[in-house]
């Protein structure tokens, strides 16, 4: 059992040149019931303006693995990953430990750090004194296919 996620990650710029804006409704998607008066559009969404704060420092990763599956990220999922933000406890990041690539949830105790995964199958891996490791950049936004 591999206790990381691979070697290659596929890591990808966002294209912000020229903005693709896409109709939005002007009111919230309801779980229930649709409104009759909800239907009209109101401006447009551009997806970089709303998921891109830091240009120069975000990244799309695809997802490989299945490390983080109990929180509902899978195979396939697009990461919007920006270097530009501080790591904190618990936060979902892309890690580099010993030449390697792993998406973990931070957990930054008193005295150690572990990357805990969303898997029984997979083990927290304990940063240690020495290690090659770093956070390489904080997870803002999942986008997946339903």
């Amino acid at each position: 059992m591999n206790r990381r996620t691979p070697k290659s990650l596929k890591i990808y710029r966002p294209e912000a040149a020229e903005p693709l804006e896409m109709p939005m409704t002007g009111s919230t998607v309801h779980a229930g019931f649709p409104s009759p008066a909800d239907d009209f559009l109101e401006g447009s969404l551009d997806l970089n303006r709303l998921v891109v704060r830091h240009p120069e420092a975000t990244f799309f990763a695809r997802v490989e693995g299945d490390s983080m599956r109990d929180e509902g990220i899978v195979d396939g999922d697009i990461l919007v990953v920006d270097k530009a933000v501080e790591p904190f406890d618990g936060c979902l990041a892309i890690a580099y430990i010993g030449g390697e690539f792993t998406l973990k949830r931070v957990r930054i105790e008193a005295h150690r750090i572990l990357l805990v995964p969303a898997n029984p199958n997979y083990k927290p891996l304990e940063i240690r004194p020495g290690d090659e490791f770093a956070v390489w950049g904080v997870v803002q936004w999942i986008v997946k296919r339903v």
